[in-house]
Formats: C-alpha cells, sequence, structure tokens
C-alpha cells in the first residue's frame, strides 16, 4: 500500500505538553526554514507508524496554540480581542516550500485599488485560516500571506520580512492598500500580525476599515486605531511597489499609461449610459481615495450608480454643495483626483462642510452592542422613530439595547439602499449621521 504524505509541523521549543516533549525527543534536528521556528516538513509514513504516531500523539499538531473564535466579516466588530491567534508560516514561495518559486528582478508594482479588489476577493470567499494551507492562487492562508496576496508579492512573506519589502510611513500619511504591522521579535509567535489599512471610517482618525486574515476567515471590518490588542506596537508602512498612478484602457483598446496628468476627457465620457475606460479609471481612483465602500465589487466600464455616489463624497469631501456636487466628474474633480491633491473621503460629514450643530458627535459602536445599557441608545431609538423607522417597537425606546433597535437601524439602512453587512442594523458613523441630518 502507498504511503500516505501529510504535512507536520514540529514540536514547539516552548511548548511542555507530553506529545511535543515526545516528539522532540522522537525526531531528530532539521534546519529551519525561513526565520523562526516552526519548521514544516513533508513526510512519508508508513501505515503502521501512523497509528502508532497517532496513538502516541493525539494531541493537533497546533495544540500549544489553541483556536479563539474570531469575527466573521459583516459581524458586529467593536468587541475588543485580548491579542489575535494568528500564529503564522514562514517565508515561502507560492504554493509553499515545495511549490513553484517566482524569481523577479524587482517588487511588482500595483496601484491602490488594485490592492483593494484583491483583498476583497478574499473576504467574499471567507477563506478559513490556516497557517499550513495555501489558497487557489498560491498564497499561504495567514495573515502575512494575506498581505502577501494583496501586495501581489513573488512568493509569501511574514511579519519579519514585510518590512524590507515597505517603507515605515507616518499615521497622517495612510492610506488604502498601506499596512499596519506588529511584529513581535521576543517571540513572533505571540501576538505578531499585519492587518490592511482600508480608509478612515471617521474624521478624527479614531477608526479605520482593516482588512485581515483571522480566525475563522478572512474578514473587514471598522477597527479602533491601531488594533484591538497593543495598539501602540503596530507601525504603519507602504509597499515599495505601491503606484499613485493608476493604469488601464482609457479609450477601451490596448493598454495605455494613464493617472497623473491625463486629460479631462469631457463630460460625455460620464453618467447614465456611459461605458469605456475612462469610468474604469474614475472609479479605480476614488477607491484610492477613500470610496471604495461605495463599490459592491471593483470599479468597471460602465457608468453605475455607485460611481456616481463615490464621486459625490469626493466632492463632499472638498467642501463643495449643489451642482459642485452633483456626482458626475468635471474638470475641477479629474484634476484633483489625477494630481493626488484634495481631501479624501472619510465616512462622517465632509471637512470644511458647514455645520448645522444638528448632528450629535457619534459615540462609537461600542455604544450599541448587545447589553449595552446608555442615552446614546435612546437618542439613537427617538431618532428613528422620528425618521418613521420605529416599528419594531413595542415600549419605549429607551436606553437599553436591544433586537427591536436592531431592526429598525436595519431597516433604516436598507432605506439607503444598503445591502449585506453594510445593513447588519449595528449604526455606524455613517448610519448616525444620517439619521440626524
Amino acid at each position: 500500500m502507498e504511503s500516505p504524505v501529510f504535512q507536520d509541523i514540529d514540536p514547539a521549543d516552548d511548548c511542555d505538553c507530553p506529545g511535543c516533549d515526545r516528539l522532540r525527543r522522537a525526531i531528530p534536528a532539521a534546519p529551519a526554514y525561513g526565520h523562526h521556528g516552526a519548521r514544516l516538513r513533508t513526510v512519508a509514513v508508513a501505515a503502521a507508524a501512523t497509528a502508532a504516531l497517532g496513538a502516541a500523539h493525539a494531541v493537533p499538531a497546533a495544540a500549544h496554540a489553541p483556536e479563539r473564535p474570531g469575527v466573521p466579516a459583516g459581524d458586529e466588530p467593536d468587541v475588543p480581542q485580548d491579542r489575535p491567534d494568528t500564529p503564522q508560516g514562514n517565508r515561502a514561495p507560492l504554493y509553499g516550500p515545495t511549490g513553484r518559486p517566482a524569481s523577479v528582478a524587482q517588487l511588482p508594482t500595483i496601484t491602490r485599488a488594485e490592492i483593494i479588489d484583491r483583498a476583497r476577493e478574499w473576504v467574499a470567499a471567507k477563506v478559513p485560516y490556516s497557517l499550513t494551507a495555501y489558497w487557489s492562487d498560491g498564497y499561504r492562508q495567514d495573515c502575512s500571506g494575506y498581505v502577501s496576496m494583496a501586495w501581489r508579492l513573488p512568493g509569501n512573506e511574514w511579519t519579519g520580512s514585510l518590512g524590507q519589502v515597505a517603507v515605515r510611513i507616518a499615521k497622517a500619511d495612510l492610506r488604502p492598500g498601506d499596512i499596519l504591522l506588529f511584529h513581535n521579535q521576543a517571540d513572533p509567535h505571540k501576538g505578531s500580525h499585519v492587518v490592511i489599512f482600508g480608509g478612515w471610517t471617521d474624521t478624527a482618525r479614531t477608526s479605520y476599515v482593516a482588512y485581515e486574515q483571522t480566525r475563522p476567515h478572512t474578514r473587514s471590518q471598522a477597527t479602533p486605531y491601531a488594533y484591538w490588542s497593543d495598539s501602540d506596537r503596530y507601525v504603519p508602512y507602504r509597499y515599495k511597489g505601491v503606484t499613485e498612478v493608476a493604469a488601464g484602457p482609457p479609450g477601451g483598446g490596448g493598454k495605455s499609461s494613464v493617472g497623473a496628468g491625463t486629460p479631462y476627457p469631457g463630460a460625455a465620457h460620464f453618467g447614465p449610459g456611459a461605458d469605456n475606460g475612462y469610468v474604469t479609471l474614475l472609479g479605480r481612483m476614488l477607491v484610492e481615495r477613500g470610496a471604495g465602500r461605495h463599490y459592491a465589487t471593483g470599479p468597471g466600464p460602465r457608468w453605475t450608480e455607485a460611481d456616481r455616489r463615490a464621486t459625490r463624497a469626493f466632492q463632499l469631501a472638498q467642501g463643495w454643495t449643489g451642482r459642485d456636487a452633483d456626482g458626475l466628474p468635471g474638470p475641477g474633480t479629474w484634476s484633483l483626483l489625477t494630481t493626488g491633491k484634495g481631501r479624501d473621503i472619510t465616512a462622517g460629514p465632509a471637512p470644511g462642510a458647514p455645520s448645522t450643530g444638528a448632528v450629535p458627535a457619534y459615540p462609537g459602536k461600542g455604544a450599541f452592542r448587545p447589553g449595552a445599557e446608555n442615552r446614546h441608545v435612546t437618542l439613537l431609538g427617538r431618532q428613528l422613530v422620528k425618521k418613521g423607522f420605529g416599528k419594531h417597537y413595542t415600549s419605549g425606546p429607551g436606553p437599553r439595547w436591544g433586537e427591536a433597535d436592531r431592526r429598525n437601524v436595519e431597516a433604516f439602512q436598507r432605506a439607503q439602499g444598503w445591502r449585506g453587512g453594510a445593513a447588519d442594523g449595528y449604526p455606524g458613523p455613517e448610519t448616525w449621521r444620517r439619521l440626524f441630518l
């Protein structure tokens, strides 16, 4: 009978469980692969030997890193975690140590919009977390493999090497596609983690959209800056190969380089019925400036309502009103986008826009999670009733968050045209703002 082949993880040096101790004495030392101690090897064993090993070590290979469930994509994200349970693999070629190595003379270039589009592919597929498995695209299914995939790197990096293909930046310089990296040099298996920055969710820059690979699968969610735990140890980085210039076929023909300095093509290229490469370019530039939440799928050549909403959000961020913020890109909008100037889009009121004083300060999502009891819940409920979204209340509204509050908020969100995780019944900054306008 042919011997089975499986992947095994060498016992951890700091794990004192009986199984790891037995394996340390039974397995001869082997050279480490990569930058830290968890060595991956492919082992062929006879069926009898497999049974003997299973009897001697019934504990799973990763038992010294117990699994703690994460929050699935789209679920309420504001419950802090003690520390991300994201052990990771070593540096490796695509498809793993026995896979097909890639050799490139220089780092591949990629736009910010492409990074976010790639990150969303794993979120949509709900790629399961694993430090040993590799997804169909060849990237390891852990946090650093996820970033390697989003950046389209030629191999799988880990938290100890991602900094070598990136440069440190300041918090104020963060833009979609950058990362927040925590590498615990003292013990890489304890707390080391990396997330992709997807854009700020508030004008005060206290919260952002994080794309991350963690248990049980890839997710995107609003996250307090810099992270739920070890916040002061996360460092912003920017990929060396990121380009601020989008690329694509402006006329729908062969490839042409477009971006900074690309002339405004004219109003006829945008609006209902438009279908051309300039619409795609517009969408990509808008995503790079923080409009990604307006697109359910990546920007494309056919003009849609998502393009109009994204354009208007950018125009409002500049403090424009009326016909200047109609959602159709004119020469001024186009110039700011192609040169990288102007204000980025945030989820709150547009910077510089006049304040009416009617919108109370958003208290944060923590005020609206199960079990919460505070005046903000009452204020929210009263405003929902005022707006005509109080049908699920049988009494109240009151200060204790309940299912009736959540269902009323969900109804309001759906009335905005939102679906999926954007209509989960938990008020974020934009839901709050629209309720009180």
